[in-house]
């Protein structure tokens, strides 16, 4: 999100929480401050290999709530970071991959589960947000404490999907999933939700 008045749009919608992208190399990333920033909902800053201190600083120049890692950050570049809650997120493919999160049991606050997308090129692997999905069924592996995110291409035909794995598709590990990460298949352009499509999903992930 950067838009003010699609920031506002959005959170009328009542969401827990709302992302704001500081990766440089990303088309949505925030370079200009809104001119309005949630005040009903918590902020989630996302960065990707950022020097600490700069995350730091842009935590408190915008008044993040949470932080949000999606590089190769280590587990002690999150105990350095403390004094918000840190979501680290992982990128899956198999359930080998979930073992990545071990080592960060006890030191991040929540995990985001994205799907794992190579591309070619200098960017190489991309952190996320690219709308692909992956096989949340390997989810059943995941046998950690740390409650997670559930990421990658999610879209506003999933609802049944979302239903069928948060209610059987997972056993218990599905009971460690608290929310889901909307982004780019709810876009009109990068950085600008679809607020229309985005409150009909809401209404029926909701049940209300």
């Amino acid at each position: 999100m950067r838009d003010a008045e699609n920031i506002r749009e959005v959170e009328a919608l009542r969401p827990d929480w709302m992302g704001f992208i500081f990766w440089p190399r990303s088309k949505r990333c925030v370079r200009v401050f809104p001119e309005y920033m949630p005040i009903y909902c918590k902020r989630v800053g996302v960065f990707v290999d950022e020097d600490v201190e700069q995350v730091k600083r842009i935590a408190d120049d915008y008044a993040l709530d949470l932080i949000q890692l999606h590089g190769s950050e280590s587990p002690n570049y999150v105990r350095k970071l403390r004094e918000w809650e840190v979501i680290k997120a992982f990128n899956i493919a198999t359930a080998d991959d979930l073992q990545a999160t071990a080592a960060y049991e006890g030191v991040a606050d929540y995990f985001l589960f994205d799907a794992r997308c190579p591309v070619r090129g200098d960017v190489g692997v991309l952190p996320g947000g690219t709308g692909q999905r992956f096989d949340w069924s390997v989810l059943s592996a995941y046998d950690g404490s740390t409650p997670y995110l559930l990421s990658g291409g999610i879209g506003p035909d999933d609802t049944p999907r979302l239903h069928t794995f948060l209610e059987i598709g997972s056993g218990p590990a599905a009971g460690k999933c608290i929310g889901v990460d909307l982004n780019s298949r709810f876009e009109l352009s990068p950085g600008v939700k679809d607020v229309d499509t985005l409150r009909r999903f809401l209404t029926s992930l909701r049940g209300n």
